[in-house]
């Protein structure tokens, strides 16, 4: 049962980071407009897909290590992400309740990344 419930969880970060990436694709549509939005957006956009691409090269890993290295990676870039979205809210390119969801759910990813590493290493060291 549990590694079903597992394969399950990998799966749904998977989708989840897939959604998201499009997301960030879509707003990046919206800052391009702008040349600082161009700017900003640019390094939004590297830094939002690929938390998916990561997470998607740690469900092929080749070992423990190597998917927590991958997973480790796209909780970095989850982290950039963030402060990519804060940076662009606060300089008024984007309202801040057109972000709020997408600041949301960057939020949400950092935490689920930072839960599947906490996980992975503790049954890494055992």
């Amino acid at each position: 049962m549990e590694d079903k419930e597992i394969r399950v969880n990998k799966l749904d970060i998977v989708e989840r980071s897939v959604a998201y990436s499009l997301r960030i694709i879509e707003l990046y549509r919206v800052l391009e407009k702008d040349s600082m939005g161009r700017i900003l957006g640019n390094q939004l956009l590297r830094a939002g897909t690929s938390v998916g691409a990561n997470i998607h090269e740690a469900q092929g890993g080749q070992s423990k290590a190597d998917f927590i290295a991958k997973m480790s990676i796209a909780y970095k870039e989850a982290r950039e992400a963030a402060y990519w979205l804060r940076l662009i809210q606060d300089a008024k390119l984007i309202s801040v309740t057109r972000l709020k969801d997408l600041r949301d759910e960057t939020d949400q990813l950092i935490k689920i990344l930072s839960s599947i590493l906490l996980t992975s290493k503790q049954k890494n060291n055992s």
